[in-house]
């Protein structure tokens, strides 16, 4: 092998790097955006379907979703409908049978779909509930002044 066959050889190596590189993976991306009329949503989907690798936009004007679906990445997405000047974040809802503790404090949300709640950190815990300890302790067998009744 010479110094023709080592140059050849480094050329093929270097042109199958070039042609095996990693494709972008489709993905989804959940948005809560605040939509008060027809207008706002053409607005937000024009803005959002101009994306670099945007394949489709869908608005839910009901639940003030709007889901982005392609090789995308959700931070860019997030900033193209924040220049929207509405008010935007992530989904924060999942469906409550995805949660440990659906009934936690930080968990329910009265504006949330029918049956989701919002996503909330693992870190959470039954502690967190709104019942006060105050209550709990009135009838422990632990306490000396706790009711009687029982």
């Amino acid at each position: 092998m010479g110094v023709a066959g080592t140059m050849e050889y480094l050329s093929e190596l270097l042109y199958n790097l070039k042609k095996h590189k990693k494709k972008k993976q489709i993905q989804t991306v959940a948005l809560k955006i605040r939509m008060d009329c027809k207008g706002c949503q053409r607005k937000v989907k024009n803005v959002l379907s101009r994306v670099k690798g945007v394949k489709s936009v869908d608005v839910d004007m009901k639940q003030q979703k709007v889901t982005v679906t392609g090789y995308i990445e959700a931070k860019k997405v997030l900033k193209a409908a924040e220049s929207t000047k509405k008010k935007v974040e992530l989904w924060p809802y999942v469906p409550y049978t995805l949660v440990s503790n659906p009934y936690v404090s930080l968990a329910y949300d009265k504006k949330a779909p029918p049956n989701h709640v919002r996503a909330i950190p693992t870190t959470a815990t039954v502690t967190d509930t709104t019942v006060d300890q105050h209550f709990i302790d009135i009838f422990s067998d632990e306490n000396p002044n706790a009711c009687s009744i029982m």
